[in-house]
């Protein structure tokens, strides 16, 4: 298990600063951010890769930060995507005048926070270009490609993307040049224990003894299918031959990584190599410049991804090409330190989306009536807070059952840097629920800090900061929040997320008004009804979000997003009853 930290909830923050003391000839941190960008900052003219996501995969995405790789990484927590807010101030200061190109695995947190925050800096002005990888062949059939996880092969899709921006491609050709490469990319990794989070006592998924799992995720997803210990040589036919499977017709040459996630000594990697290497030879594969080690990792999870990227005349070269970084270090790179370097100092304001401008100020201008309505939203947010953290432990069960077992920490993260933002705002429920949201969303991450992060944002964008909030204004406000996260998110109803519980609710609540009940008991009457349908969660398959892959053994389970839904709406339920009359 993961061994040496302090407070488990500062793991990362304490490894960011680490990594910034050990290699301060390669990258710098931006201030005020989770990430770095490449030592001397941005090169005046020249497209700038931005990549990242969850921490515990090192030397993704920080160690490959540097001259010929990325130009700037942003890390989320463990397993969690970084918030849109950590993603654009990484990109805006990495940005050199040329564009910018983001790019992460295919999870649906990164999907959600890369493009928020894309969407942000292109409002000022900013190309940038989303590039997300998906070469893990055991979560989806090439007939759905796009459903894929991005696992060890992101690794040589970076490679390319940076080697082209180093050489100075203009962004439509870098972000070309990456896509084509995510399409000859194919991976496919074997576990042979679990990773452990800092802090917990047990790993998110076990391997029985003598067993190993085929197919597992890099956030602590078990493999799909279990199979009995088998001897280096059939290992690697076991990673080999599906991989061949998808090779397109006529490939020939390949960059081709033997990845170690974390626990599986180099020894045992070059062992397993010997016996890949034949493999291939027979194929008629001519591996080019491979790599061995640990380059994608899972905290201190036993076990290895086997990838191939594909090499045409144009990938060949840019595989090859010269990089400098702390973990990856390849040829001569003194002739692109020649070019001009842009040095400034970012500093950054909370943000304030479009069209929240009127929001600064808002203290002299709340009305009484939404400023005593306010009081109510910081007791049902320190209620928020208090039911996760009282349930912590089983939302994260939940969650590992199919997916990376981080939903309990995201909320418990989430909800006190809320609660802490709504306790220090002054004003009306706009002005309240908006720096809870900025602040959710900010500090857990994943997509359940932007989608909740965007459902307290909208109820209070409807409620404002003066009127009354009367139960029929607070109902369509919460249904309206609903409403925006299932368009943001693309989530429809009965694909095993935390709308199956939210919009069970809005109706009843509707119901419940309608037939004239009083708000704490149509919401404490709705609220059982989304605690009903989060369990009644457990009969559906997943179909999008980490546990798509692994559906079969989230049959049976309640979803971890729907389950905190019920169990917060409970407890609001509570507050109202509490502030009745």
């Amino acid at each position: 298990m993961t061994k040496i930290f302090n407070d488990p909830a500062d793991f990362k923050n304490e490894v960011i600063n680490g990594f910034a003391l050990a290699y301060p000839d390669y990258v710098r941190q931006v201030p005020g951010a989770s990430g770095f960008i490449r030592s001397g900052g941005p090169r005046a003219g020249k497209v700038s890769l931005i990549v990242g996501g969850g921490s515990g995969h090192y030397p993704s995405y920080s160690g490959v930060t540097g001259v010929g790789f990325a130009d700037g990484a942003v890390l989320g927590d463990v397993f969690t995507s970084p918030s849109a807010e950590q993603v654009y101030r990484v990109a805006r200061a990495a940005h050199g005048g040329a564009g910018l190109v983001l790019a992460f695995g295919n999870y649906a947190g990164d999907r959600l926070n890369f493009a928020a925050a894309a969407d942000r800096l292109r409002a000022e002005g900013v190309d940038v270009r989303i590039v997300y990888v998906t070469d893990d062949i055991a979560s989806a059939t090439a007939a759905e490609m796009d459903k894929r996880r991005g696992i060890a092969g992101t690794f040589t899709v970076y490679k390319a993307g940076g080697a082209a921006a180093e050489r100075g491609d203009d962004l439509d050709t870098v972000e070309r040049i990456m896509r084509a490469a995510n399409a000859r990319t194919f991976s496919f990794g074997v576990a042979f224990a679990g990773c452990t989070f800092p802090g917990q006592s047990g790993p998110l998924f076990a391997v029985a003894e003598r067993t190993m799992d085929f197919g597992l995720g890099i956030h602590g997803e078990p493999g799909v299918r279990s199979d009995a210990w088998m001897p280096a040589s059939k290992i690697a036919a076991a990673l080999v031959e599906p991989l061949l499977a998808e090779r397109p017709a006529g490939a020939r040459r390949a960059a081709v990584l033997l990845n170690g996630l974390g626990a599986t000594k180099y020894e045992e990697l070059f062992l397993l190599w010997s016996n890949v290497w034949p493999l291939l030879a027979d194929a008629g594969v001519e591996p080019v410049m491979p790599e061995v080690g640990e380059l994608v990792t899972s905290l201190d999870m036993a076990g290895c991804s086997l990838s191939i990227t594909w090499l045409d005349d144009e990938l060949d070269e840019l595989w090859r090409a010269p990089a400098q970084t702390p973990a990856f270090r390849r040829g001569g790179v003194h002739a692109f330190e020649r070019a001009e370097v842009l040095e400034r100092s970012e500093t950054f304001e909370r943000y304030v989306p479009p069209g929240q401008a009127a929001v600064a100020g808002a203290a002299e201008q709340a009305g009484p009536e939404s400023e005593c309505a306010a009081a109510v939203v910081r007791d049902a947010l320190r209620a928020m807070t208090a039911v996760v953290v009282e349930h912590e432990d089983e939302l994260a069960r939940i969650d590992a059952v199919a997916g990376d077992g981080d939903h309990g920490s995201g909320m418990v993260r989430g909800s006190r840097a809320a609660q802490s933002a709504a306790e220090a705002a002054r004003g009306g429920v706009e002005t309240v629920l908006a720096a809870a949201a900025s602040a959710f969303g900010d500090r857990a991450g994943g997509t359940s800090g932007v989608l909740w992060s965007l459902f307290l944002r909208t109820i209070g964008e409807s409620l404002g900061d003066v009127e009354p909030v009367d139960p029929a204004r607070l109902a369509r406000a919460v249904r309206r929040g609903a409403a925006a996260m299932k368009d943001f998110g693309g989530a429809e109803l009965g694909d095993k997320t935390m709308l199956d519980a939210l919009f069970p609710f809005v109706d009843a609540l509707d119901a419940n008004l309608a037939a004239g009940a009083a708000l704490a008991d149509a919401w404490a009457a709705a609220a059982r009804s989304a605690v009903e349908a989060a369990a009644a969660t457990s009969r559906l398959v997943p179909r999008i979000g980490r546990a798509r892959p692994l559906a079969k053994r989230s049959v049976g389970s309640p979803d971890a997003g729907a389950t905190s839904m019920g169990l917060i709406l409970t407890a609001v339920g509570d507050v109202l009853a509490r502030h009745r009359g």
